[in-house]
């Protein structure tokens, strides 16, 4: 018998959360510091890391790879509250180390078209209200994180809802990963679509501690990178209870087939 207790959770939800970044990380600095590829790349290759990250951790943590994920899930559907800090402590250790394998992969590049290290290449790594030029502040991009969180999560409890119409077999993360690619391609303007707190805030730190002097701040110098903390986690809350209460309490209750009985072990 394998172990599988709480460690083992954490190394999935860390290992899960690497490669999300892996791919996500990893598309933007392809994009921006060698001009391969574009905004639906980003969007695609967000998706696929997800999609991996799950397929890596499911079985055994769940897959959360995200804290409003796991912050909504506590209030919702039962993940019990004591994991919930290890669980968004691992992820975003994870999130930290797939972002340093990033800059450590792409650092020649990335200082060739960026040496002073700005907020050009910085959206790399984290997020910036309008992505760092467009005219959004942090109101703004406060507002479109919450939305778009609200949405992965009202959408997650749809999917993963067995009294709704659930993916059947394996097929939950690979419909999460879409679920990303569309919020990607959709709410992807006003800030980034970090819709994670460990995915933007590993990244970021391992950016800071890597010559991004600047990584805590906006373009115009607003220390932003709470937003994409306190953003995600109120706007997954928000879509859960949504989901609850819109969807989830007029589901029908599974019915037992006729002629069936339950045998107690």
């Amino acid at each position: 018998m394998r172990e599988r207790g709480l460690a083992g959770e954490l190394v999935a939800e860390f290992a899960g959360t690497m490669i999300l970044i892996l791919f996500g990380c990893g598309v933007v600095a392809q994009v921006i510091g060698a001009g391969l590829g574009g905004h639906d790349s980003i969007a695609w290759a967000w998706g696929f890391g997800v999609m991996f990250g799950v397929y890596v951790a499911g079985r055994i943590s769940g897959g959360h790879l995200n804290p409003a994920v796991s912050v909504a899930l506590a209030m919702f559907s039962g993940f019990e509250w004591r994991k919930v800090l290890p669980y968004s402590l691992a992820q975003t250790a994870g999130a930290f180390v797939g972002a340093l394998l990033v800059r450590w992969n792409y650092d020649t590049i990335l200082q060739a078209v960026d040496p002073r290290h700005t907020t050009k290449t910085q959206i790399v790594f984290s997020t910036l209200p309008g992505n760092g030029t467009l005219p959004v502040d942090p109101v703004g991009a406060f507002r479109d994180q919450v939305i778009g969180t609200a949405i992965l999560l009202f959408l997650i409890l749809a999917v993963t809802d067995t009294f709704n119409l659930a993916p059947k077999a394996n097929l939950m993360p690979f419909v999460v990963g879409l679920i990303v690619v569309a919020i990607g391609m959709a709410w992807g303007a006003a800030a980034g679509y970090a819709i994670n707190p460990a995915r933007d805030f590993g990244p970021r730190l391992a950016s800071f501690l890597t010559g991004y002097g600047g990584a805590f701040v906006d373009q115009t110098g607003y220390p932003y990178f709470w937003v994409p903390i306190v953003a995600p986690i109120l706007g997954g809350i928000m879509g859960a209870a949504l989901y609850r209460v819109a969807i989830g309490r007029f589901l029908p209750a599974p019915q037992r087939e006729p002629g069936r009985v339950e045998v107690e072990p």
